[in-house]
């Protein structure tokens, strides 16, 4: 029996994460210009309390740049695997196509926020080390680490029918896994936007 070409083309082996990825942000998580009302609340609540106009910013699996096109900062740089995702930034945006297990592209200490949403659930657990240990590493001492996730005691009935999700976390095991690992959580709050857009903007 011969397999459909729809599940070939959705092998990573054949076309590469960039490529499923690809495929992803045009079925599961299409282009919407209304998503971007809702971050510029977001980024406006974000910057007044954690993020400086002086600091310089990455937005970790940036997607299409909603976070870092908002944000006012002195350097701001954005990493995905989305191929497509360099047409979305603003102009001053720098972008790399790049997993974020891997940014040797950036130098040791070259931010002072680095921020990701919904990124870490898309992660295997030895990526996600592999990812923390690259904030370390780009972080300046005393930086800080943003991460908006969605959080399972919430969203459990919905949370697989996004196939990309590889993980469950809920804001306690988050906090734990991050102090575990040595990153101290400054704060941390169960509940801060739906984990889908999707029918707030409809």
């Amino acid at each position: 029996m011969s397999t459909p070409d729809l599940e070939r083309s959705m092998t990573p082996s054949k076309t590469g994460l960039g490529e499923l990825y690809d495929a992803y942000f045009k079925t599961r998580f299409g282009f919407d210009p209304r998503r971007d009302l809702v971050w510029k609340e977001v980024v406006r609540w974000i910057q007044h309390r954690f993020v400086p106009p002086d600091a310089r910013v990455l937005d970790a699996g940036a997607g299409y740049c909603n976070f870092i096109n908002n944000v006012t900062a002195a350097r701001r740089c954005a990493v995905d695997v989305f191929t497509k995702f360099p047409q979305f930034a603003n102009a001053g945006v720098e972008t790399h196509i790049s997993t974020c297990t891997d940014m040797s592209f950036f130098e040791d200490d070259s931010f002072d926020v680095v921020f990701a949403s919904n990124l870490a659930e898309h992660l295997g657990r030895s990526d996600l080390i592999l990812f923390l240990g690259e904030v370390r590493r780009v972080l300046r001492l005393g930086g800080l680490l943003i991460l908006m996730q969605p959080n399972f005691k919430f969203c459990s009935a919905t949370y697989f029918d996004d196939y990309t999700h590889l993980q469950i976390f809920t804001d306690a095991s988050l906090y734990d896994f991050l102090e575990a690992y040595g990153l101290p959580v400054r704060e941390s709050q169960p509940r801060f936007m739906p984990v889908n857009m999707k029918s707030t903007l409809r």
